[in-house]
This record gives C-alpha cells, sequence and structure tokens, in this order.
C-alpha cells in the first residue's frame, strides 16, 4: 500500500505541481480520480460523496497529458476513474484502450443512450450546448436561427470564433457532417469563414467580449460560459460582456442545438474499482446532477433534473439527440475540412 501512496504522489507531481494530496490508509475506502475539470469545480460535489459514502475522493487536475501518463504508467496506474470534457477526449480514451466496461444498472438509467458508450466504457455527466450568442442591440431575434444561416453573406464580418481545430468547435463540424455530409458541410464552412470578423483566436470568452466592444454581433461558443461570465465577481468586466449578448439556440425547430459532453470512465487496472464505479454512478444520480448543473451552469443528462436558475433564465433547449459517438467518429473529417478550407486564416476580403 505504501509503494501505491508513493507512486500517485509522485505522478501527481508531474501532472499538476500545485496538487498536493494526502491518500488514505484504506485502499477500499477511496478514488484517486485524474480530472480535466479544476478541483475548485467540482469539490462541492466530492464533498458530498464522501459524506454520503465514506469514500475519499483523492482528485488530480490533469489538464494536459493525462492520456499520456495514463499510458506511460501502464499497470501500475494509481487513478482509478478519470473525469474529463468533451467528447473527443473521451473517446481518444476509448479508442487507446485504456477505459474498463462498467455494466450499470444505474447509469444506464441516469444517462441517455445517445450520451454514453454503447458498451459502458464512458459515461457523460454534463451537457453543455454550442449556441450563438448574439449582441443584444444588433440582432434581431429572429434573424438567426439555424447553424445552416451562419454561411449566409447577410452576416458578413459579424461573425467572431475561437480556433476552427478547437475541440468545440472540431464537434460542432463533426455534427453538421453527421447530419448534412462532408460536401455540403465543406461549402458551410467555407461561408461562415467568409463570414468572420477577424482570423479565429481566444477562448469563449473572447468571442462574447468582442460583440461587446463591437468587433462583431455574433459569437459562437458554449453555453456555460455566459454563466461563468454573468457570475464572474472577481473579475467584473466579464459582467458587461455577458449583459451585452443574448443566447440563440440554433436549429429549435428541427434536429435542436448541438451538444457537447463531461464525462467520466473507469480505468483498466483500477486497484479500487468497486469504489470508482460508486463515485461514477452518484455522479449520474439526482443530487449530484443537481449540484453540478448549479455550480458549473452545464445541463444536466439525468431526465429528472433541471437546469439551474439562471440557465433556465436562458430559455428551453431543444438539444440535437445525434449519437456523441457518431460525433467522435466524424472528428477526423472536421479537422480535416478546417485544413481543407483554411478556416484559421480567416476571412480573404
Amino acid at each position: 500500500m505504501l509503494k501505491r501512496l508513493i507512486q500517485f504522489s509522485c505522478l501527481s507531481a508531474v501532472i499538476a505541481s500545485s496538487a498536493i494530496i494526502a491518500l488514505p490508509v484504506q485502499a477500499a475506502d477511496e478514488v484517486n480520480l485524474y480530472s480535466y475539470r479544476q478541483p475548485f469545480l467540482i469539490q462541492p460535489l466530492m464533498t458530498k460523496f464522501t459524506e454520503q459514502t465514506g469514500i475519499k475522493v483523492n482528485v488530480v487536475f490533469a489538464k494536459k497529458g493525462m492520456l499520456e501518463k495514463i499510458q506511460a504508467a501502464g499497470s501500475n496506474n494509481p487513478a482509478d476513474a478519470v473525469l474529463t470534457v468533451d467528447i473527443g477526449r473521451l473517446y481518444a480514451l476509448k479508442q487507446a484502450g485504456v477505459f474498463d466496461a462498467v455494466k450499470s444498472d444505474v447509469l444506464e438509467a441516469n444517462v441517455p443512450a445517445n450520451l454514453r458508450d454503447p458498451g459502458g466504457l464512458w459515461f457523460g455527466l454534463t451537457q453543455r450546448a454550442r449556441i450563438a450568442m448574439v449582441s443584444k442591440e444588433r440582432v434581431k431575434e429572429s434573424e438567426l436561427t439555424t447553424y445552416e444561416e451562419l454561411a449566409d453573406p447577410k452576416f458578413k464580418g459579424r461573425i467572431c470564433i475561437r480556433s476552427g481545430k478547437n475541440a468545440y468547435n472540431v464537434a460542432l463540424i463533426a455534427s453538421m457532417i453527421a447530419h448534412k455530409g462532408e460536401s455540403e458541410t465543406k461549402t458551410w464552412l467555407e461561408g461562415l469563414k467568409a463570414n468572420l470578423a477577424r482570423k479565429p483566436q481566444g477562448n469563449d470568452r473572447a468571442q462574447a467580449k468582442a460583440v461587446y466592444e463591437g468587433v462583431c454581433d455574433i459569437a459562437i461558443a458554449n453555453t456555460y460560459y455566459l454563466g461563468a461570465m454573468a457570475t464572474n465577481d472577481k473579475k467584473p468586466e466579464q459582467k458587461k460582456w455577458a449583459d451585452a449578448v443574448r443566447i440563440t439556440f440554433l436549429n429549435q425547430a428541427d434536429r435542436g442545438a448541438h451538444v457537447n459532453v463531461s464525462g467520466a470512465g473507469v480505468l483498466k487496472n483500477a486497484k479500487n474499482r468497486d469504489a470508482a464505479v460508486k463515485l461514477v454512478e452518484w455522479l449520474s444520480g439526482k443530487e449530484a446532477q443537481a449540484i453540478y448543473a448549479e455550480v458549473n451552469h452545464e445541463y444536466p443528462v439525468h431526465k429528472d433534473v433541471q437546469p439551474s436558475a439562471l440557465v433556465a433564465s436562458w430559455g428551453d433547449l431543444k438539444a440535437d439527440n445525434l449519437g456523441m459517438e457518431d460525433i467522435a467518429r466524424l472528428r477526423e473529417a472536421a479537422t480535416k475540412l478546417v485544413d481543407e478550407v483554411k478556416f484559421n486564416e480567416g476571412p480573404t476580403s
């Protein structure tokens, strides 16, 4: 046991030098979790889980190099489970063969089939919609209603977006391929590029800031960024960015808005597998889903849990029920289209 504790502590230091963990003595009463989400975002959940089960969760923030660290450790990997964002990262972990299949009636009941791996290798825990944050002053409510319209010449010079190779945009483009095919999606992407106000740059918050500053009228972003900005007391200028935009859910009259997920999976060779399964099951349950929704401004996956009051104030969301696995399989094709149209070079004129 001592040897294992030393291994985990050392690997934690490599992943995040600021993360110092004192592991418990009882292996059966702990879960070692690699998390792409910063600890302060998920600590309320972990604290509540420990209170209810007596199982301690040791969180290591591993934003970069998570898969590489797991592969390098092999059977000596001290982590039991992974919590990460974006279907691309979940799919990469699956393709690398590091997840262990979980058969759980609880998870199958709580997580819709399109938001989990068919073989039980990973499970979605929250949803985030890729939407348009539009200027309250310069965009009429009926002016933009679909992703397809983003390529309409009427929006020339009016759209801001981050890199086309960002994971969230790759997933969006992959969803377009799933619905429209590669040829039509390429034409759409060319039209969207022509309508950009500037080269793709920055993060999702930077797009909302650009709308606030008048650089563009439409920003493509994930929903939870608006919540993060609107409640940011430490950086009150971001509240101004949030107040300048209105969320527009796209394709509500047909397939629904594109959604992505954060999710979790249990790792092969997990020393505390049963406890890890319990954690993932608990995270999919009503109480955890409600906490997650309130803290992170994301949409629950559990059908009986409502979004937070702030998120609900944005209006009803009709989500595209396209399977996450379908999106994941088309990510490579989406990335190729980004290169083919030279999307990240921005508009040519």
